[in-house]
Order: structure tokens, then C-alpha cells, then sequence
């Protein structure tokens, strides 16, 4: 079968979006707990629920100034090896990371990203699924990171932060996560409608991660985005709302179980925030390992390129490397 052509995300983008949808507001496991949070919110829950601030920067970043208590976990302590980085780390690692960071199942957690760009959001939306997938229940992403934080007008620090640990035991749930073999038997049967949230060159064909055995997208996946959920391209996110609205546009609001992917299930992580935390369409799963797992053990691809294509991809990208 072949992957649709047609980018869902210009599709969305493009059509007028009404305020109105006929959408259900999705129900929340704690009640008033937002999940995307603005500076003044979490000022606000500081004073309320005294979350743990999660700065997932690199160490560097977050020793020259970081959100005042802010604990420091950094992102590639939440990710798999160079060779598979969407893959999850062994329970017994997270189970450290999290207990570490003084993180049970029923703190408050805000998620705090630097807020370069759109792109960045995606590892705040990676913590937050892995964080979900472990049962933490109130968890949310402070809109716009540490630089939203600094030009709403409030300071950093450079103290260190000892949190108290707790005893963490990390048992990850299924249940919005899709595996390898879900995914093969969703392709056969028709069961799931597979997003891939990279920007369409990937999707195309046209480039590829550099982890990943060849360039393409999983078969029967349509292309949705992940720039869609931005305000002028971000790093602010859209409302819940607007959420709502531009995947009712894209026609990803109704149907099959929806399975976001992209390289190594970073992209992907902001298609499921958006579509299931925001947006509130049930049951909206990711795939974390992505391209890079499935070309790299040998699963068909859709609008991969012929062999002699491939061969002058691979040479141009090379010869750009070595110059």
C-alpha cells in the first residue's frame, strides 16, 4: 500500500479554525490540573501544590540558571543508545532517575524544556509520556521553557538543588505505547491510522536520520506535522481549543486508534501531547522507537527510493559531511 502524499498538516493549517468544534473536552484524572502551564500558572502552583520544577536541559544549561528549586534530570538520561535513541531505558534506570528527581506517583510535576524553538517542545513531551506511562498522575509542561519563563519577567538561579529522593518503582503501562508487532498487525488489519510527525521531506523520502537504515516512512502512515501545534512556528503551544480544532480540520479527531511516530519518537511526542493531552482524542498511542527501529530491522518502507537514488542520497550526504 502506499503512504498518502498529501501533507495532513498544510490540509490543517489551511482551513479555517472555528472556534466551536464539536470536539469532547477530554476528562482529566485530577481535576483543575492543567497540562500546559504558563510562568505566572506555575508561580501560581509553587504557592498551591509544590510540584517538582523538572529541568531536562544538559547539566551546563541548567548550572548557569535554572527556575528557582528546579531539580536537573537531563534529557538523554530519558532515552535509549546512540544506535536507537527512541528506545526506552531499562526500568531499573528509570526507577533511579525518577526516584532521584524526588518524583512519586502522585507529585505534581511541572516539565521545564529550554524553549528554543518548536522542536524543543518535543522533549518535554517525551518526559511527560514516559512520566504518564509510569503512573505519575499530575504532570505538566510549562509553555515556552525557561525562556518564556525569563521574558515573562522572572529570575534564575544558579544554586544547587538536592531533592529528597524517593523510592520509585518504574513499571511502564502499554497503554500509549505501540510496539513493533502492534504496529505490522495494525498495518495488515487496518485497525490503527499511523501519523508520521516529521516535517514532509522525511516523510517523503528525501532525508533520513542518521540512525536509521534507510530513508522512508511506515507503511499506510499519513503525514501530520508536528509544527502544526505551534503559535508562528512556536515555541508557545496552542490551547486546548485550537488543539481541538486543527485536529478536527485534519480529520484526526474521529476513527481508528491514532499512532504518532517520527525518527526516534521526539517529533512523535509532541503529535501524542497535542492530540491526546490537548486535544483529547482518546487512546492516541506512540510508537518511541520509530523509523530508526523499523528500517534498521528490515520492515518495508513506504516512499523509500529506488537503489541508484539511494546510492547518490548516501553520496551527497556523505561528501556534505566530509566538506
Amino acid at each position: 500500500m502506499t503512504a498518502h502524499s498529501t501533507t495532513l498538516a498544510a490540509a490543517a493549517l489551511g482551513l479555517s479554525l472555528a472556534a466551536g468544534i464539536a470536539l469532547a473536552t477530554p476528562a482529566s484524572a485530577q481535576e483543575g490540573w492543567d497540562k500546559l502551564v504558563d510562568p505566572t500558572k506555575l508561580v501560581a502552583l509553587e504557592e498551591t501544590a509544590d510540584p517538582v520544577v523538572l529541568d531536562i536541559r544538559a547539566a551546563a544549561a541548567f548550572a548557569e540558571g535554572h527556575i528557582p528549586g528546579a531539580v536537573n534530570a537531563p534529557y538523554t538520561q530519558w532515552r535509549g543508545p546512540t544506535g536507537n535513541p527512541g528506545a526506552l531505558p531499562e526500568p531499573a534506570l528509570l526507577s533511579v532517575l525518577v526516584g532521584e528527581s524526588g518524583i512519586d506517583e502522585t507529585t505534581p510535576v511541572v516539565i521545564v524544556h529550554q524553549g528554543a524553538d518548536s522542536s524543543d517542545f518535543g522533549s518535554a513531551a517525551r518526559v511527560y509520556w514516559t512520566l504518564k506511562s509510569l503512573g505519575v498522575e499530575r504532570i505538566a509542561i510549562l509553555d515556552g521553557g525557561v525562556r518564556g519563563w525569563v521574558a515573562a519577567g522572572n529570575a534564575l538561579s544558579t544554586e544547587p538543588v538536592r531533592p529528597d529522593p524517593t523510592i520509585f518503582d518504574a513499571v511502564l503501562s502499554d497503554e500509549w505505547r505501540a510496539s513493533v508487532e502492534e504496529i505490522e498487525t495494525s498495518i495488515e488489519s487496518g485497525d490503527a491510522r499511523l501519523v508520521d510527525a516529521r516535517p514532509a521531506p522525511f516523510f517523503l523520502g528525501e532525508l533520513w536520520h542518521g540512525a536509521a537504515a534507510r530513508p522512508g516512512t511506515l507503511p499506510t502512515a499519513e503525514n501530520f506535522s508536528h509544527a502544526a501545534w505551534f503559535v508562528d512556528d512556536g515555541p508557545l503551544v496552542v490551547d486546548e481549543e485550537r488543539a481541538r480544532a486543527i485536529a478536527q480540520s485534519a480529520g484526526l479527531a474521529d476513527g481508528a486508534t491514532l499512532v504518532s511516530f517520527c525518527n526516534t519518537g521526539h517529533w512523535a511526542a509532541t503529535n501524542w501531547f497535542a492530540l491526546s493531552e490537548l486535544a483529547g482524542i482518546e487512546g492516541v498511542k506512540l510508537y518511541p522507537e520509530s523509523v530508526v527501529e523499523w528500517s534498521n530491522t528490515g520492515r518495508a518502507l513506504d516512499n523509500e527510493p529506488g537503489r541508484v537514488e539511494w546510492l547518490l542520497m548516501s553520496t551527497r550526504q556523505w561528501l556534505a559531511d566530509v566538506l
